[in-house]
This record gives C-alpha cells, sequence and structure tokens, in this order.
C-alpha cells in the first residue's frame, strides 16, 4: 500500500485513494461482481472484498439499492414538499421527523434550514393522491404551519451523493497527488 495517501475524514475513519475508488466504482455501478471491482480499482479480488466489508462495517456503505422506474411502476407523481412548523424546539422536530416515518408516499425527509423546516420527497400514483396526502395529513399535521409543495416535470440529473472526480485524483475535494 506504500505510495496511496490516507486521509482522515470528519469522524475518524481512515481512508485511502483506493477506498475512495472502490467508492466511486461501486455508486456508479453496485451490482458488478468483486472480480470487477478489483480490476477498476487496479488491486487483486481478496483485498478488494475485505476493503468492501471494511467500509460496509464501518457504515461508509450503508446499504445497496435498486434504481426503480417510479413512471413505469404506475407512480406518475414526483413531488417535494418544503414544511415549516410552528414551534421549532428539539423535541418538536423530532415528532415531525418521526412522523415521516409512517407516510408511505415520502420516500426521502430532510431536516432544512432557512425559510422551512423540512424539504420531504413525496412520490404518488396520480396527482389525487399526492393532493389527498399533502390537504388531509401533512398540512392536518400539528404543529405544520406551511406547506410549500412543487411537482416536478422531469428528472434532468440523477448522481449518486458524492462527486468523485473522474480521471484525477480519487479522493473528493483533494488535489492530484500524482504530479
Amino acid at each position: 500500500m506504500a505510495g496511496n495517501k490516507r486521509f482522515a475524514m470528519k469522524d475518524a475513519i481512515d481512508l485511502d485513494s483506493i477506498d475512495f475508488a472502490i467508492l466511486r466504482e461501486l455508486q456508479d455501478d453496485g451490482r458488478m461482481t468483486n472480480v470487477e471491482l478489483a480490476s477498476r480499482v487496479g488491486i487483486s479480488a481478496p483485498p478488494c472484498l475485505r476493503r468492501v466489508r471494511r467500509l460496509e462495517d464501518l457504515g461508509v456503505i450503508s446499504g445497496y439499492r435498486a434504481i426503480l422506474d417510479t413512471g413505469k411502476l404506475g407512480q406518475e407523481i414526483v413531488a417535494f414538499c418544503l414544511v415549516g412548523l410552528h414551534h421549532q424546539s428539539d423535541p418538536e422536530l423530532k415528532a415531525f421527523a418521526a412522523l415521516t416515518a409512517n407516510w408511505p408516499l415520502v420516500r426521502e425527509a430532510w431536516m432544512v434550514s432557512g425559510e422551512s423546516d423540512f424539504l420531504l420527497h413525496c412520490v404518488a400514483p396520480d396527482f389525487r393522491t399526492f393532493q389527498t396526502f399533502v390537504l388531509e395529513e401533512l398540512t392536518a399535521t400539528e404543529n405544520v404551519d406551511t406547506v410549500r409543495s412543487a411537482l416536478t416535470i422531469r428528472k434532468v440529473k440523477d448522481k449518486g451523493l458524492i462527486a468523485f472526480p473522474t480521471g484525477g485524483p480519487a479522493v473528493p475535494g483533494t488535489p492530484d497527488q500524482s504530479t
């Protein structure tokens, strides 16, 4: 492993450039075989598998999912709701966050700063179902002050959460160490 620069992450996870290369490749294609992954990052299969398992054990890789086409599954409406609460005490924020787990239309929920308190990513089969959720569930929820919704027209970009450079350094936000 000589020559592999190591990086201490914010939460003290020790990763090197090969770990980041593994993460970049898996983020692009989580179904590739370990042999293919090892080939792409330039190491043999056994240490590659050990590294992947270590990244999983550390929680850096928190899971694997299939990316589904909502329209082909009859889920035609994708919308975002910005939710403002009357009160933003820690217990009130936690209570609302817990409620989102019980709403099947809400696929992702983020606590945000600014004019709103939460951003909800919603998927529904049709406008009536989404409208019923907003009017009868979301706005009727105790402590909800405002709801602003935005219906999507079409997705124009869909990339993994981390922007790994291509052809440059494997670690996001670092200069190329090869020069």
